[in-house]
């Protein structure tokens, strides 16, 4: 076995989804669908952000960010996808399926740092009210997204490096339609447990650098709320908080889903179904979960379409 990148195989092979002909052009054209929404919605919604003056807030900043986000995770993933589908033979080299794996857990890692950050922004918006200007400044703002940024890297530098540093001696043929840890390590002929023990350690800190803030901000939040006498009072303070409640919901319930199950319960089919749903349908909802559910947004989309439909 050749030295240095402790590999003998240059290129793997991503099987997809088994099927006919038939159900792969289905699933191109379901995958084409959820990214072409996916993107548009994302876009949309920054440039609806950068446009309207109301939206230049820290809340919308910090949307604006993760739809960014967003768009880089699907965008990780779905060309390749598509293209497979339509290939006979699905290849990816071992540099490709590096990158793209970095950019997946980068995007993973973001989304849930400003899932928090988000969180935190409610809580200051809701519990500390007269307050909020002061604390969440602008350079406030961008401290915390940069530090997202930063960190997010740094996790999907080491993931990477870990798991690329195994060897890979064949076969290299990986059951699923992206370059993720779990098939990555069933290929490899070296000893994966110290791979496992820094994507645990990882994993961890992220997750407890995350979910005490969310749960935190939402227990203050929710006694807050609870403390406002009048009912118009409460539904105004949990509308502003009912859109990222949803997101937060979503993704950490899908992620949870797929990665804290019974391993007996394990299957590649069901794992590829639940990636597809945090991979792209999630990318594809947060848009339109933050559109229809913020009375915000949906005002400055309006005028925006009036003042398109009906020039000056």
């Amino acid at each position: 076995m050749a030295h240095g990148n402790h590999t003998g195989v240059s290129v793997f092979i991503l099987l997809g989804f088994k099927g006919s002909r038939s159900l792969q052009a289905v699933l191109f054209g379901i995958f084409l669908l959820i990214y072409s929404m996916s993107l548009a919605g994302n876009l949309s919604m920054i440039s609806l952000i950068r446009i309207e003056t109301r939206l230049h807030t820290p809340m919308y900043f910090f949307l604006s960010n993760l739809s960014i986000v967003d768009i880089t995770y699907s965008s990780t993933i779905a060309p390749l996808a598509l293209v497979n589908f339509l290939a006979e033979r699905k290849v990816i080299s071992f540099a490709g399926c590096a990158t793209q794996f970095f950019f997946h857990s980068f995007s993973v890692n973001s989304e849930a740092l400003l899932l928090a950050v988000m969180a935190y922004d409610r809580f200051i918006a809701i519990c500390k009210p007269l307050m909020y200007t002061i604390i969440m400044s602008r350079k406030v703002c961008v401290q915390l997204v940069a530090a997202s940024y930063i960190y997010a890297s740094i996790n999907a530098i080491v993931h990477t490096g870990s798991l690329f540093s195994l060897s890979f001696c064949g076969p290299n043929l990986i059951d699923h339609f992206f370059c993720d840890i779990s098939p990555l390590q069933k290929l490899s002929c070296s000893d994966t447990c110290m791979g496992n023990t820094v994507h645990f350690l990882f994993a961890s800190i992220a997750a407890l650098s995350t979910i005490p803030v969310i749960l935190g901000s939402y227990i203050s939040i929710m006694v807050t709320i609870l403390r406002i006498r009048s009912n118009q009072g409460r539904r105004k303070a949990f509308s502003t908080c009912a859109s990222h409640l949803t997101a937060v919901s979503i993704q950490y319930g899908a992620l949870f889903f797929m990665y804290l199950r019974p391993t007996s319960s394990n299957s590649s089919e069901y794992d590829k179904v639940v990636s597809v749903f945090y991979t792209l349908v999630i990318p594809m909802l947060n848009p339109l979960i933050y559109s229809l559910r913020n009375k915000e947004v949906k005002d400055a989309l309006r005028k925006t379409i009036y003042q398109k439909m009906i020039p000056h």
